[in-house]
């Protein structure tokens, strides 16, 4: 997978932007709030359909203009395809070859992308609520199907947590709740049957990377923890037996509070190395290893269900990095993986790279190759 080229128009404070991306690695050096970070957000709306860093995409938005705009050119083997968002104060247009994508479920996937970013370690010391986005958005590229069910699942919580609400206060019958309970579990089912299928494959990738990056024996260990009693060996309807009798467990509980106590969106991700918990325990390097070898094996996990290494965008990370993190994560890219990176710095980075690199210097919008 490649981009071929880069097209932006009043995006953020990038008034117009073309860049021909042939190359594997492209880095954009610059101070702190002069656009780098914009350039590798617009590409991740190409492949995301949405921002990683803003709620609305209206921010996108160049300021007094009413709308932006962008493309890419991208190669997928043999394969050309054309992106194009469109972004106007009503809402967006998300076109492939020029046939706009009614439903997202449909578009993601065009342009697999991995982000690295600092608010990554996050992934490791932050709240579940951050693990559950880390794997919704990877299951998401390779699964459209998943998409739609985690949808679908999310609105009918926020349903039924109204109508919890209102038998709460006697404004509504019990029976409505059995209804959205039946599809509630059906959905739910859905989601962990993915999540366990995913988090087999990217506990291989990423025990096998944090070995190589560490040059230790302990093992990373990443373990899902489910709101209820499941196991990755149940089937569907297994599942779905464990939910509707821990939802008529809790099903007095749920109405005093008004809200769905138990189910997908509830879930967390344990990480351990060594039997130590990482979240709790883990020391800052620890924490950076971990989350560097989860973004890692999240490449090798797309290639391995679609044939296609994703394109991959480090935001401001290698400062993050110590000299062995840096060069590992450099070297195991190279030449497979195009990557983009923004640094404030080049110092540290082998000068044989950046002969074989694009350079761009960016300053208050406007992005100036380097020779």
């Amino acid at each position: 997978m490649r981009v071929h080229s880069l097209h932006l128009k009043q995006y953020r404070n990038i008034n117009e932007l073309t860049l021909q991306c042939q190359e594997t690695l492209h880095f954009f050096v610059g101070a702190n709030a002069q656009g780098k970070t914009n350039i590798l957000e617009s590409l991740y709306v190409l492949g995301m359909g949405k921002s990683h860093r803003s709620r609305t995409h209206k921010e996108l938005i160049q300021f007094g203009k009413e709308s932006a705009q962008l493309q890419a050119q991208v190669v997928k083997g043999t394969q050309k395809m054309k992106l194009s968002i469109t972004l106007t104060e009503k809402g967006k247009k998300v076109s492939r070859n020029g046939i706009e994508q009614t439903k997202l479920s449909h578009y993601i996937g065009s342009l697999p992308i991995v982000l690295f970013a600092p608010e990554d370690l996050s992934i490791v010391k932050g709240s579940p609520q951050v693990r559950r986005r880390f794997l919704d958005m990877e299951i998401g590229q390779v699964s459209p199907a998943y998409i739609h069910y985690l949808t679908q699942y999310n609105k009918l919580v926020s349903q039924r947590n109204s109508l919890l609400k209102q038998l709460a206060q006697k404004k509504s019958h019990p029976s409505l709740l059995t209804v959205i309970n039946e599809q509630l579990i059906s959905l739910a089912c859905e989601i962990w049957f993915r999540r366990f299928r995913f988090l087999i494959s990217l506990q291989k990738w990423a025990q096998e990377i944090h070995q190589a990056i560490t040059q230790q024996t302990d093992e990373l260990v990443v373990k899902y923890v489910p709101s209820v009693k499941l196991s990755v060996e149940m089937k569907k309807e297994e599942l779905a037996q464990v939910m509707e009798a821990e939802l008529a467990k809790v099903m007095d509980k749920e109405i005093q509070r008004g809200t769905t106590l138990v189910g997908p969106h509830r879930d967390d991700l344990n990480l351990t190395v060594g039997g130590i918990d990482l979240h709790t325990f883990g020391s800052q390097g620890q924490q950076r290893t971990a989350a560097l070898s989860l973004k890692l094996a999240e490449i090798e996990l797309i290639y391995h269900e679609t044939g296609y290494y994703p394109i991959l965008l480090l935001d401001d990370v290698l400062s993050e990095l110590d000299d062995q993190r840096k060069t590992h994560l450099l070297e195991s890219i190279k030449g497979r993986v195009q990557t983009f990176v923004t640094t404030t710095s080049l110092d540290g980075i082998d000068p044989v790279l950046l002969q074989q690199s694009k350079v761009y210097q960016v300053k208050q919008g406007i992005i100036m190759e380097l020779e």
